[in-house]
Order: C-alpha cells, then sequence, then structure tokens
C-alpha cells in the first residue's frame, strides 16, 4: 500500500436514467436517507469502492439504490467542482440510459434511498448537490432535447 503526502480528491458515479411516458421524459430520482441533504433528491449513485472500476460502480450503485439491472449505462462526462459536495472534493462521472417507454422496469429503493421514482423532466423537484447540471448536460448529451 502506498501512501501519499498530498490529499487526493474522492471519486463517485451518478446515474442518469431517463424514459419517455405520455411523450414527456422522466428521470429516474431517489430521495436521500443519509446526510447531506437528506431527505433531498437526487440521482442515483455513490462513491466508486476500491478494485472497482467507475462502470462497475455504477452498476452496482443503481442495482443496490433502485434495484435495477442489466442496463446498458454509457458514459456522459465527469464533474469535477471542487465545491460540488459537501463532504469535500469529489469527481464524479455520469452515465446515462434511455429506457423505452414500453419497458416495464419497477425501481425499489434500497441501499441509502428512502425512496425511488419517476419524476418528469419539465417538473423536477429541487435537487441535491449539482444533480440538476448533471441532468441538463446529460439531456443535451444524449440529443434530447428535440423532443421536448
Amino acid at each position: 500500500m502506498y501512501t501519499y503526502q498530498h490529499p487526493r480528491p474522492a471519486v463517485s458515479v451518478d446515474i442518469v436514467l431517463f424514459r419517455k411516458k405520455n411523450e414527456e421524459y422522466q428521470v429516474l430520482l431517489i430521495k436521500r436517507a443519509q446526510d447531506p441533504f437528506l431527505g433531498s433528491y437526487a440521482l442515483p449513485g455513490g462513491f466508486v469502492e476500491m478494485k472497482e472500476s467507475q462502470e462497475q460502480a455504477a452498476e452496482r450503485e443503481l442495482r443496490e439504490e433502485t434495484g435495477l439491472q442489466n442496463i446498458q449505462l454509457i458514459q456522459i462526462q465527469t464533474f469535477s467542482e471542487p465545491n460540488r459536495d459537501p463532504r469535500g472534493h469529489v469527481i464524479s462521472t455520469a452515465f446515462g440510459a434511455l429506457i423505452g417507454e414500453d419497458d416495464q422496469i419497477q425501481p425499489r429503493a434500497g441501499s441509502d434511498a428512502a425512496e425511488v421514482g419517476w419524476f418528469y423532466l419539465s417538473d423536477l423537484p429541487v435537487l441535491a448537490f449539482d444533480h440538476d447540471l448533471i441532468i441538463h448536460i446529460t439531456v443535451e448529451k444524449m440529443n434530447l432535447y428535440g423532443d421536448f
């Protein structure tokens, strides 16, 4: 094991899962069961564990917090603003996916999620961290705006 003199940021992942319902897009959000932002809505996600890739962490966090698995996630962008998380410098990579309108995906809250549910992009609650920015950029990068 190596030790370093220099402080290092933590690494996390956020998952932006969309579906289309009634000709509008929805995003899957959790209600946080832990601080920071206890009781606030956020994207599913969390810290990357040792000996785990970011892709593996995204799949694990999605499964642990929502019960969903076997969803083809694509890497969207890394968010590294030093003050984006009150716990310290946390660098997060967002992963996104669009599931079909007919997909019978039934998320269930687990791990550190008190609740999980679908929210229309036109009527989002106040979000924790910088998750409103992450959703906005993911919408742009997945070219969903043309359908709004």
